[in-house]
Parts: structure tokens; sequence; C-alpha cells
């Protein structure tokens, strides 16, 4: 079923981040959401923008880094010139997020929703209709989360914890708070409740309501992001005087707090795509290795896990079970999938010994 367009609604598209437990495929140059990591033919961030066209036509606006605006102008050729924002430098997400609620209210944009540039949505008309029944209650002036069935006790991601349902909006519940990322043992007892949903970032609001949301926080951060949206030759004067920080400390959890947050509950099949076992595991589990990539190049015996070949040369593997290798032309990656989250530590650590070639 194609879905209706959704009128006077625009799709925000985040694009930053460098993916560090995803090296060396993903990197500070070349993050994740430029790559093809599903092998559909089609990178995170194309998929992002196919997912969301039949809903806001051509009303997108991707707010990036400089370093990556033209691969996005390349992926997205389709985007007006004043389709991306380039950011000067990384802020979090409260300033990116921020700063196109601001150029959009000047638009007279009547609801935006913004929507993480790398993430995998299984199912498409779900995820629609989610999306519908937010910006219905946004229109009626509430921040809305969509809150993410979750399908395990996870440690890794915040959680929304749901209350009573809206007044005039029977699909949309109360949020009384967002959890920060909580232990296992925590996280099975929220999934027992039945009233936890997982936090995927993804946020509907008049941009107005968003702008006066972070005003009564910190009104010069509000003020700044109006100035540059009025006056944008003043973006990199004012972009370093804007604080680091993430929307759901900036405005959402003391939004929540103040009762004026709703969540919208998504069943549609997410994945952030997290590191390489995740990766593994949306790729499906087989009994030989997932092969992301030519398959001609990979010779396997009795094996297991994920090869990314991405050097050219024949990667074999024989007898290794939850295996993890990745083949890049400069760097070779060789771990488990048990072990996967260990990447970033690697990162990190060449970082430090000033290895900026290889991050």
């Amino acid at each position: 079923m194609v879905a209706d367009e959704i009128p006077g609604f625009w799709a925000v598209v985040p694009a930053g981040g460098a993916g560090t437990r995803l090296w060396p495929l993903s990197r500070s140059g070349s993050p994740k959401f430029l790559h093809d990591l599903t092998g559909s033919g089609r990178t995170l961030l194309e998929q992002t923008h196919d997912r969301l066209s039949p809903i806001v036509g051509d009303r997108v606006l991707v707010v990036t880094g400089a370093a990556h605006r033209d691969a996005v102008r390349r992926q997205l050729h389709q985007l007006p010139d004043d389709g991306v924002l380039a950011e000067p430098s990384a802020r979090d997400s409260m300033a990116a997020i921020g700063l196109a609620a601001a150029v959009l209210e000047r638009r007279g944009a009547e609801v935006m929703g913004s929507f993480a540039a790398d993430h995998v949505i299984a199912d498409d008309a779900g995820f629609h209709a989610a999306v519908a029944d937010a910006v219905a209650a946004a229109r009626d002036g509430w921040l809305v989360t969509i809150g993410i069935e979750p399908t395990f006790a996870s440690s890794a991601f915040g959680y929304v914890h749901q209350g009573d349902a809206l007044d005039g909006h029977p699909s949309v519940r109360r949020v009384v708070e967002f959890v920060e990322k909580p232990s296992v043992s925590v996280a099975e007892e929220y999934l027992a409740t039945g009233r936890y949903r997982w936090n995927a970032g993804m946020f509907v609001v008049r941009p107005s309501v968003l702008l006066d949301l972070l005003g009564e926080q910190d009104p010069e951060f509000a003020a700044n992001l109006r100035a540059i949206a009025a006056e944008p030759e003043r973006l990199t004067e004012l972009w370093e005087k804007l604080p680091r920080i993430a929307i759901d400390h900036a405005i959402a959890e003391p939004a929540a707090a103040a009762g004026r947050v709703a969540t919208v509950p998504g069943s549609f099949g997410w994945d952030d795509i997290g590191d390489f076992d995740s990766l593994a595991t949306l790729l499906g589990e087989q009994e030989e290795c997932t092969v992301l990539g030519d398959e001609s190049l990979v010779q396997l015996r009795g094996a297991s896990g994920i090869v990314v070949p991405g050097s050219g040369r024949v990667v074999a593997v024989i007898g290794l079970d939850d295996v993890v290798v990745v083949d890049t032309p400069d760097a070779l990656l060789v771990t488990t999938r048990a072990r996967a989250q260990e990447v970033k530590a690697v990162v990190a650590a060449l970082k430090d010994q000033g290895r900026a070639d290889l991050t």
C-alpha cells in the first residue's frame, strides 16, 4: 500500500557520527550512513530518503558535517540546493536538529520529524502509520517520540516509559520519563511491565514548539539558532557558541518531566547497526559466514560470522565460529561477534597515536 503524503510535514535527517564500532568500514571521513550495509544496493542515507519521500515528498532537510556535504549531495542529487545544511563542526544532536527547526520555522513548516540517516527499518508501512499518528499529536503542541517495541532486554539503548493514552489520540501515550541505558537485569524488568519502549531518537514536533522548549532551558541557545536561520552568513560566527548537548538532555527529558511529551508505539522492525554483531544479526543467521560484498573474493570452510571483503584481495576463513573479518585497503579487522563492541577502543587508540589517516 502506498502511503499518503502528509501535508505540511517536513523530514529532518541528521547525518552525522563516525560509526566507530564499524571501523575500518566506517570512518570519520566516510561514516556508516554513506555505506550500503544491508546488501540492498542503496546506502543507509539513500534508504532513509526512500522511506521518507512517500510521506513528505520533496520536503526533506539533511543536516550533515561540512566534510560530508558533497557526498550527501552526490547520493541525494534530487534534493534542492537548500535541502542540505552543513554544520561547521560537530556539536551533537540539539544543535543539528535545532538549526533545522529554526530554518523550517522561517519556511513556514507546520510539523517536522527528525529521523537519523543510519537506521534500518523493515516495515515501511508500519513506520509511515506511526509517523502519521505522531504528526497528528504534534499538531496539538506535543513533543512526540516514536518508541520502538523492544525485541530483547538491551543495555545499549535508552528507554521511554509509557503512561496513559493521550486524550483525542488513542494510539498515542503520554511519556512518564526517559530512562538512560540500563543494565540487562533492569531492562528485563522494564520489558516485563510492557510499558517501556526503546528510544530511537525519533522526534516529531512543531518547529516553534521545539525551539520554545529549548528556550525555556537555554534562552541564548534558542536565540542563536533563530539568528542563524535569519542571517545565514552568521553561521560560522554563532555556531561555535552553541552548547554540545544531545536533544534528549536538552529538551526531551525536562519536557517529559513537565508532562509535555507523548510517544507513539512503533512495531515496524528497527535497527541502528551499532556494531558488527548487530549487523550480522540484521543480515541473517547462517551456518556459513554472511558476506557483505563480492562473494567471489571469499573462501569459507566450516566458518560462521561475517566477512566484508573490501580490499580486492581474497579472504579465506577456515574453522572459526562467530568471526568478524573486515578487509579494507589500509586496515584489517579480525575479531569475534561477542567482542565487536571493543572495536571502538581500537579507534580511540589510533587517534591517540595520531593516526587520523586510519580513523
